[in-house]
């Protein structure tokens, strides 16, 4: 049994897509042209995850949830 503290990738992966997504993509949008490279570097990897998933490899998936967590605020 997985405990709150794990999950798995199928989880993960999906859950850093919302989270960049929904909060951190609209705060570099939001600055405007000086956000626009991050914001162009974010909204790839949020297309290569979406591949990824749609694809089931894991791999890539794997890379994805990687990538994605290191887009902070």
């Amino acid at each position: 049994m997985l405990t709150n503290n794990q999950n798995t990738l199928g989880d993960a992966l999906p859950q850093e897509i919302a989270r960049v997504r929904d909060e951190v993509l609209p705060e570099y949008i939001a600055i405007g042209p000086a956000g626009a490279i991050a914001a162009a570097l974010m909204r790839q990897s949020l297309d290569l995850a979406a591949k990824a998933m749609a694809e089931g490899d894991v791999v890539a998936m794997m890379r994805a949830c990687l990538e994605l967590k290191g887009y902070k605020l």
